[in-house]
């Protein structure tokens, strides 16, 4: 099994290349969900979590209220390192169930923090998803309602993207529409030893409106 580990800052786009990379036929472990999954009430790491943000961080149904929770963790940075620290360890061990049941040859671990969790260290490859900070803030604002004030603060709460870009095998180039960044995705997975080729000239419009390819 080929696993790709698919990173790149807030809002830069690696759900956009994910659904790409399933296209094409690769499986897709989405590392937010697993973590939204993990942090559900009756379990540790929702306990603790409230133990260290305190009760007014819960909704009515005593879920906790993700709105509330970004608006310390992304003020604060420290108060996100204690976080992570304590939802990562659960999304790894989830990540490396679900990898271990998986038989088809290429595998995506979709994940903001995939090196600073270090879940790199199952992945064969590295892809950094990239954009232009002004593209951040423009899809923060719109797709999650965030103020420019919020969104701002969001973007500043994440280490640099050159970080990232440093330590990359791949790097995707969100900023230019689909289907420039479907071209990137396409070079890149015909680069993947023992995959089946995809023709360069397949618009992504189209594999996105027929069968997987």
């Amino acid at each position: 099994m080929y696993v790709i580990g698919l990173t790149g800052n807030i809002a830069t786009g690696k759900s956009t290349v994910a659904a790409m990379l399933a296209r094409l036929g690769a499986w897709v472990i989405d590392a937010d969900k697993l973590a939204h999954r993990a942090m559900g009430a009756g379990g540790e790491v929702h306990r603790r979590i409230v133990a260290r943000f305190g009760p007014t961080i819960l909704a009515a149904d005593g879920e906790i209220d993700r709105a509330k929770l970004g608006g310390i963790v992304f003020a604060d940075p420290e108060a996100l390192r204690d976080l992570e620290r304590i939802v990562h360890p659960a999304v790894v061990q989830e990540t490396l169930r679900l990898l271990a049941q998986n038989d088809r040859p290429v595998a995506v671990i979709e994940a903001i923090k995939l090196l600073e969790a270090e879940m790199h260290r199952y992945c064969q490859a590295v892809w950094v998803v990239t954009c232009r900070r002004e593209q951040q803030l423009e899809r923060l604002m719109h797709t999650r309602h965030l103020s420019l004030a919020e969104a701002e603060l969001r973007v500043a709460a994440q280490p640099p993207a050159e970080e990232k870009v440093a330590r990359a095998d791949v790097v995707i180039d969100n900023s230019n529409g689909l289907e420039e960044t479907w071209q990137q995705v396409l070079r890149a997975w015909n680069a993947i030893p023992g995959v089946a080729p995809v023709p360069l000239e397949r618009p992504w419009r189209e594999a996105q409106e027929g069968e997987a390819c």
